[in-house]
């Protein structure tokens, strides 16, 4: 038998698993999709045949090791293991996962997808799909799609700006669409066309990227995969608005790939919709 603990304030919650996989398996989707900051994992029993289960609980643990420690990047094993996650993120096996992420998302959502285009175009004058330059894999910029959530002038002074909390060039269904995430669906076009991978570090805008490589040492590194709609820091940490809030984000994009794997990438996606559904960290 395998037993989980989770403390969630004063009040402990024991799950078991007495089968293999199958009986393991929503024991993750539960802890994927409801666990918050107040939640801490807790290994009590398992025998041999839950390793590979018990690793990827592991994954959820709050505490300080789901990111990395940037004083350390540059060190040799840190770069062996980068450089792991390039030729792994760069294989068959992450394109077919982002493929079929991508298809589906695009299919089974296609009702909503339309509402929601219908919705953008009936609130306020301008497109449906907002088209802008962003910094992909090794450096290489690409035109990002996303449906329109701000007014068409939010940018008229050409300067590029950061979303500010309660920004007042958020459309009412763009408040919305941001909240729940859902303005960044036409991303999977993106993944389909190969620019983006369903999940990966967030992808910057070029003026950004400027920025923060001059601030921020070894920023580079997020460059070596595909940049993602969703991803390790994504679901960790709240939207970025400052220098500082892209170094903490490092230190999670970091911790990404030197942690690379399909399965890990599965359970993110777990915890995007934990993410999505409670509009955490939305602007």
């Amino acid at each position: 038998m395998v037993a989980y603990s989770y403390s969630m304030g004063d009040s402990i919650v024991d799950l078991y698993a007495a089968t293999p996989l199958l009986a393991a398996l929503p024991v993750v989707i539960l802890i994927a999709l409801l666990k918050s900051p107040l939640v801490r994992l807790a290994k009590v029993e398992a025998d041999a045949r839950f390793r590979g289960i018990r690793k990827s609980l592991a994954l959820f643990r709050d505490t300080a090791a789901d990111r990395a420690d940037l004083s350390l990047v540059g060190t040799s094993e840190v770069s062996s293991r980068i450089e792991k996650a390039r030729h792994a993120a760069g294989g068959a096996g992450k394109r077919v996962f982002d493929i079929l992420a991508a298809t589906a998302l695009l299919v089974f959502l296609a009702p909503l997808i339309l509402l929601v285009a219908l919705a953008i175009k009936l609130d306020s004058p301008g497109p449906v799909l907002y088209r802008q330059q962003r910094i992909g894999r090794g450096g290489r910029p690409f035109e990002i799609l996303k449906f329109r959530s701000m007014t068409v002038d939010a940018e008229k002074d050409g300067v590029a700006a950061w979303a500010a909390k309660d920004d007042r060039r958020v459309t009412r269904v763009g408040r919305f669409i941001r909240k729940l995430r859902i303005d960044e669906f036409p991303q999977a076009i993106n993944v389909i066309r190969g620019d983006m991978s369903f999940v990966g570090p967030r992808p910057e805008r070029p003026e950004f990227v400027r920025l923060l490589e001059r601030e921020i040492p070894n920023y580079h590194l997020r460059h070596v995969v595909r940049p993602g709609i969703t991803g390790w820091a994504q679901v960790k940490y709240e939207y970025g608005a400052s220098v500082e809030d892209a170094r903490i984000k490092m230190q999670y994009d970091i911790y990404y790939l030197e942690h690379f794997s399909l399965w890990r990438d599965f359970l993110i996606l777990l915890m995007t919709v934990r993410v999505a559904l409670f509009g955490i960290g939305s602007r």
